[in-house]
């Protein structure tokens, strides 16, 4: 369009910058950029443009010029008058200043008391109102100087809500805002020092202010249970055996609950006599007040905690005294004691699930450290007064109310532990007995003595009643002293079972297993043990046997015992039943094989003495020395076998006889025995014939016809056989049911020939020239050759 039309474009720029209302660059810009020569052209007519704005110019001036001449002319004229005017004006304000200055000094005065009379009611009104603040501050410092921390907290409170936002703008009111944070901070310290002190006071008295507990719970308990007994409260099956009193001590009892119960009251302390509580109180309000609470509680919380895992960790020798047991017990006590008491006079310090937790923990602590701790007690008595201690620390922790069921079920526990002990007491106890026993029927010579006895055993025998004295009991001393032990056993356990809070049902049934685990175990190894020692003989053993027999019997009696100790009756369905029958029975039987061992080892000496010339060619005529003495020892012990019940002795003499009949048979076929001659044999008859008229005595009653004598049966047909030398018989009718020799096996008869054949070939060299005697000779070997054939068949046929 410049090309175009430059004059106008150049109007258009000119009259765009005359206007100042856009920037000027962009218009330049245009112009320079538009065609060459541009800017000589634009000059030219930018030249033009000013000359005609000077022509107007310069008419305006002409126009007007006139008008300014005029009034240059007035001013002049005026000029006169108004230097009249200043000199007059001038003269007129002197004479007004000189005038002025006494009013001007007279005003300043005025002013100036006007000023100190603002400034002073200012001051008035700024003290009084700091003066509040003052006061409140110096009560402040008076309160921290007194301790009363608590009210210092308050007195701050209103420093900070009330007086300080009066006065904030003054220096004096900053310096005292800044101050109270480090007041609250020495608040918070010292109240922390107290309650550490505090701590540290109640972890000393724990064991007293447990001590005080224990003491008035076992008071209580004491004069409850006589008030109960003096008013014959009944509780049916809850009643519980440590609670009853012998009707004739009630008035006693109940006097002496009451007179205890009297003295405690003068003398009554609370855990607030023995700790004073004021500095958890205080701080605890401290750190309320502080908006703090939370921090306390969780550092009297955490603190509480550690004291009570230190309250909870024994002494290593605390098994070993009943006191070790005691000082655990009562610090524990005193613990939980003032735990409870914080429980119930603070807001929310401690709640009830923060001491469940705690006692749970401490519980399992606890019943830990007790089961392993009485794990080493041996001694009953301490086992007992440990669980005295643990009921006296249940019951009173149980009337602050803490569950206490698991500690009852740990006495269960140790009750087992006590029965352990009582056992390995009474184990001794049974073993002195029957090392101090003579084992010989207990003599009495008159009524007196007689009474004595029964008194200690219930012994009854209407055939000993009519008998003269002096006579004598069948059992030995050992069995009334076993008795009254027993029953003193029972007695012992029983006392574990008081204040246990179990039904007279249950304690019968802990006394039954109990004194079953006395019979069962303790009593009937002592025995076992008794009848094992070497130095018990067979008479020993008779009186062994006589004794459980008597004790078995007095089973029934204990029994009784019991049940008028629980009033349990023993037709109740569940009502456990003493195992003395058993127990006896298996010591009898001990016994019984103990005899028969016995008895056969004695046979086995007097065989070992046993000298016979197995070369003799003749018998003596007689029956062996030894063998007698033999049957004259067994005469006399069968006699001492005459108080033993009929079975015992009739299986003793049978066992012994068929034992002789044994050694006898391994005397005849002893491998390193390579001769015997007939008249050996003939000689062994003889003694084989003393041993069938001993068993044909009948030495102990009782066996029906020949029963004894069947014992040597296997002797006896050997023997024919060789005494006859019917071997053609033997032969022919062997395995026949009816056969007259059978008994006798080809093995045995042919060790036996064979033995004789090296003897009949060495005594009879020159036999060989008589005729008998080759006959014989070779009758021996064909007798042998047939029953070596008779044996392979029986090998090959099994």
């Amino acid at each position: 369009m410049l090309e175009e039309d430059p004059d106008q474009t150049y109007e258009n720029v000119l009259a765009e910058i005359q206007s100042f209302e856009l920037p000027i660059e962009a218009t330049l810009r245009s112009v320079y950029d538009d065609q060459p020569n541009a800017h000589k052209k634009f000059m030219e007519k930018l030249d033009a443009c000013i000359r005609n704005h000077d022509k107007e110019i310069e008419k305006m001036c002409n126009f007007h010029h006139q008008g300014f001449v005029d009034a240059i002319t007035e001013l002049l004229k005026v000029r006169t008058d108004a230097e009249k005017l200043k000199v007059q004006v001038t003269d007129t304000n002197r004479k007004f200043q000189d005038a002025g200055k006494e009013v001007i000094v007279q005003t300043e005065d005025i002013i100036r008391c006007r000023i100190q009379q603002r400034n002073i009611t200012t001051v008035v009104e700024k003290l009084q109102l700091c003066l509040p603040v003052l006061e409140m501050y110096s009560k402040l410092k008076e309160q921290m100087s007194a301790k009363r921390y608590y009210s210092a907290l308050k007195t701050m409170e209103q420093l900070e809500n009330v007086y300080f936002p009066r006065v904030s703008q003054y220096r004096f009111c900053q310096l005292m805002i800044e101050n109270l944070p480090k007041l609250r901070e020495d608040i918070k310290e010292i109240s922390m020092s107290d309650l550490k002190d505090f701590l540290e006071s109640i972890r000393k008295h724990s064991d007293k202010i447990g001590e005080t507990a224990m003491k008035q719970a076992q008071q209580q308990k004491t004069f409850t249970v006589a008030l109960q007994k003096q008013n014959h409260v009944q509780f049916g099956k809850n009643m519980h055996f440590n609670d009853r009193i012998p009707e004739g001590r009630n008035e006693v009892e109940l006097k002496r609950a009451f007179e205890e119960e009297d003295e405690s009251e003068e003398e009554v302390l609370t855990v607030q006599d023995l700790v004073d509580f004021s500095p958890v109180y205080r701080c605890l309000h401290i750190y309320s007040v502080l908006g703090d609470e939370e921090t306390f509680e969780n550092y009297y919380r955490k603190q509480r905690k550690k004291q009570a895992r230190l309250v909870l960790q024994p002494q290593s020798n605390m098994h070993e005294t009943v006191d070790g047991y005691r000082r655990y017990f009562t610090q524990i006590v005193g613990f939980f004691v003032v735990e409870d008491h914080i429980l119930h006079v603070t807001q929310g310090l401690v709640t009830r699930a923060y001491t469940d937790e705690l006692w749970n923990m401490a519980l399992s602590k606890i019943i830990a450290v007790l089961r392993a701790h009485s794990s080493y007690c041996t001694d009953p008595d301490l086992v007992l007064e440990l669980k005295n201690l643990i009921v006296l620390f249940a019951d009173t922790l149980q009337g602050y109310g803490f569950p206490v069921n698991r500690l009852f079920d740990l006495l269960f526990e140790i009750r087992d532990q006590y029965n352990e002990t009582l056992l390995k007491k009474w184990a001794g106890i049974f073993r002195d007995i029957f090392e101090e026993d003579n084992y010989s029927p207990i003599p009495v010579v008159n009524e007196e003595e007689y009474k004595v006895v029964i008194s200690k055993f219930p012994f009854q025998d209407p055939d000993l009643e009519k008998q003269p004295f002096p006579k004598k009991f069948p059992m030995s001393q050992s069995v009334p002293h076993i008795y009254i032990q027993v029953k003193e056993f029972i007695y012992a356990s029983l006392k574990f079972s008081e204040s246990l809070h179990r039904s007279s049902t249950e304690i019968d049934d802990m006394l039954r297993k109990s004194t079953n685990l006395l019979l069962t175990r303790t009593l009937s190894s002592c025995l076992l043990n008794l009848i094992r020692k070497p130095h018990i003989g067979l008479t020993e053993l008779v009186q062994i046997i006589i004794n459980t027999a008597h004790l078995e019997q007095a089973c029934r009696h204990l029994e009784d015992f019991i049940t008028n100790i629980t009033n349990i009756s023993q037709e109740t369905v569940h009502t456990t039943r003493l195992y003395g029958l058993s127990t006896f029975k298996d010591a009898r039987h001990a016994a019984e094989g103990e005899i028969y061992t016995k008895l056969n080892q004695k046979i086995d000496e007097f065989v070992q003495l046993a000298d016979y010339d197995w070369t003799m060619s003749e018998p003596d005529g007689r029956a062996s020395g030894y063998l007698m003495d033999l049957i004259n020892f067994l005469r006399s012990i069968f006699q001492v076998f005459t108080h033993l019940p009929g079975k015992v002795a009739q299986t003793a003499c049978m066992s012994a006889c068929q034992h002789l009949s044994t050694s006898l048979m391994q005397m005849l076929l002893d491998s390193e025995l390579k001769q015997i001659s007939m008249g050996a044999v003939q000689q062994f008859n003889l003694d084989v014939i003393q041993c069938e008229l001993f068993a044909s005595s009948e030495p102990v009653p009782g066996f029906q016809g020949d029963t004894l004598q069947l014992a040597f049966i296997d002797l006896r047909q050997l023997l024919d056989l060789f005494m006859v030398w019917d071997w053609s018989t033997y032969l022919a009718d062997y395995g026949q049911p009816a056969s007259k020799y059978l008994r006798v096996n080809p093995n045995t008869a042919l060790t036996l020939l064979e033995k004789m054949k090296d003897t009949s070939k060495k005594n009879n060299i020159f036999a060989q020239f008589r005729k008998n005697d080759r006959d014989k000779q070779k009758l021996i070997e064909t007798v042998v050759r047939q029953l070596r054939s008779l044996v392979n068949g029986m090998s090959q046929h099994t």
